[in-house]
């Protein structure tokens, strides 16, 4: 795709992808840097690209560039086609670019994995896809084709399944490159990717995007040692298949993207900073937390969080209001909005459970009064939901101050782990799940935050899906250790109650769990010790974290 100069080579690439900056430019056209910000500086002077701010979690700040109208119509008058051909051919309408900055933020992260492949297999060709299963697929020189997929942090089991199935009975390629955002989701489709007739290779988004072609940071679904982005373009097939999808309906010529009023919904994730943005994921992690909470989990002061917090209030993008005399933060539908757009997920799902919006918009924020389910149920069990808030954002004060780092905290929705026992599927359901790291050793652990578990039948109630669970070789598949189980109470005889019981019901079954057992007052700082709790083994406290991280 290297044209007759840079200019014309710049206008080809953004037509095929949209918001490249300069230096994956570069990357993908073979230009030097020089010679590519030279034609970026000439073709913004001649108002042939418009350049959009942008910045996230994982992409430092940059300035990334779309098409505008006149740029198109040259574009179509130098490859002899109608201008309207080409809206309908490639990404470059005013609706495509609508929906390419909604998703700036996994665009980015795909574009730079496609940077690293053309260090590899330079030149390469690219298409983006706008609802295929796949999110880029790349051509290199021998005519193969690799597909990259994006996994976002809200995609639901159900929904990564669907599109994995999609995906596996859609056109056969090369290899896929697929970027999952945390150690769990990873394990979990690498299971899924042994099925696939193609090579599949994965890794951590954060590494993918960080690292160059020869760190090993990729794994197959089956082999052990890690590989290189060299290594595995090196093991994909000969397919050279490349998917097609049905243009947009409506198509007209890209506009500026100023705007008089407020910004438009897909103009919001190059408004936010990536703070702001961290602080949105946590709030849709934990609707109804509390600002001491969440100020907490992203490790600022209350001063700093007014101020994240400002400018995704005057988006209308949060919710806050005074439930039981606190001040409770939520995602609004614009909200969830924003974040479905980011990860391909169906606005109208994560609306359907996750909606802080009232039914009716004259009575106050009663449990009873708000349209998502999930969201409702939260709010109905608001002692236990502000419990299991406190719970993580004291474990994630003192991991801050000591040698651990909490790398990994996952909310219920997705700490949940499905299995097979004896031919049914089955589940556990936990409060949270989370990862400890400390001197390269990582301990998972289950939290459950439990106030109804007082008599023996329901203790053992709670337990069976936990032992059944540990009965199998899941807990190691999932996480490579076996995670420790947690398991907090309000008062200390329904603590002693349980581990009564989980004795009897570790012998009766013959499983035995890394069961921890507390009450009260979950973590308190003793310089760099932990909170001591109790085991099923022994009625002496002790520290359930070094305890676990000795034995394993």
């Amino acid at each position: 795709m290297r044209a007759g100069d840079p200019a014309g080579s710049v206008l080809g690439w953004l037509s095929h992808l949209p918001l490249l900056d300069r230096l994956e430019l570069a990357a993908l056209s073979g230009w030097s840097r020089s010679a590519v910000y030279r034609a970026v500086e000439a073709l913004e002077r001649e108002r042939l690209v418009e350049p959009v701010a942008h910045a996230s979690e994982l992409i430092a700040p940059t300035r990334r560039y779309t098409l505008t109208a006149a740029s198109v119509r040259r574009l179509a008058d130098s490859e002899g086609i109608e201008a309207e051909r080409l809206l309908r051919k490639r990404p470059v309408s005013e609706q495509a670019q609508r929906l390419m900055l909604g998703r700036i933020d996994a665009v980015a992260a795909l574009y730079r994995l496609s940077c690293s492949v053309a260090d590899i297999a330079f030149p390469i060709q690219a298409r983006c896809y706008r609802a295929a299963p796949v999110d880029l697929c790349l051509r290199l020189a021998d005519g193969r084709t690799i597909a990259l997929v994006r996994l976002g942090r809200i995609n639901e089991r159900r929904s990564l399944a669907r599109r994995l199935a999609r995906l596996r009975d859609g056109p056969a390629f090369a290899a896929v490159l697929l970027l999952a955002p945390d150690e769990t989701r990873l394990r979990e489709v690498a299971r899924r990717l042994r099925s696939m007739p193609q090579p599949g290779f994965l890794a951590l988004e954060r590494d993918a995007v960080r690292a160059g072609p020869d760190a090993r940071v990729w794994r197959g679904p089956s082999v052990v040692p890690a590989l290189s982005l060299r290594e595995a373009v090196d093991l994909a097939g000969p397919h050279r298949d490349r998917p097609s999808e049905r243009p947009l309906v409506r198509v007209s010529a890209p506009m500026q993207q100023g705007s008089a009023g407020g910004p438009p919904d897909w103009m919001l994730a190059v408004r936010l900073g990536p703070s702001e943005k961290r602080c949105l994921d946590l709030i849709g992690d934990w609707p109804w937390i509390r600002a001491d909470h969440l100020a907490a989990l992203l490790g600022v002061g209350l001063a700093r969080l007014r101020q994240l917090l400002r400018r995704a209030g005057e988006l209308e993008l949060i919710v806050r209001p005074i439930i039981a005399g606190r001040l409770r933060l939520a995602l609004s539908d614009r909200g969830l909005a924003f974040l479905a757009r980011r990860d391909r997920a169906s606005v109208g799902e994560l609306r359907k459970r996750w909606s802080a919006g009232l039914i009716d918009p004259t009575a106050g924020f009663g449990w009873r009064n708000i349209k998502g389910t999930r969201s409702r149920q939260l709010l109905r069990n608001l002692a236990h939901t502000e419990a299991v808030h406190g719970f993580v954002a004291a474990l994630a004060e003192l991991a801050s101050s000591s040698s651990w780092d909490l790398c990994q905290l996952d909310p219920p929705q997705r700490a949940s782990r499905y299995f097979r026992f004896h031919g049914r599927l089955r589940s556990i359901q936990p409060d949270a799940f989370g990862v400890l790291r400390c001197d390269g050793c990582e301990q998972p652990f289950f939290l459950e935050w439990e106030r109804r578990a007082i008599r023996p039948s329901t203790m053992a109630a709670k337990l069976a899906p936990y032992l059944r669970y540990y009965s199998s070789k899941r807990p190691v598949e999932d996480h490579g250790v076996p995670p420790s189980v947690i398991v907090a109470f309000d008062e200390g005889l329904a603590a002693d109650h349980f581990l009564r019981v989980a004795r009897e019901e570790q012998v009766r079954t013959r499983v035995v769990l890394p069961l921890f057992v507390s009450h009260g007052d979950l973590l308190i700082r003793e310089g760099q010790r932990w909170q001591t709790w109790r085991t099923v083994d022994s009625t002496r406290p002790m520290a359930a974290l070094d305890s676990s991280n000795e034995d394993g």
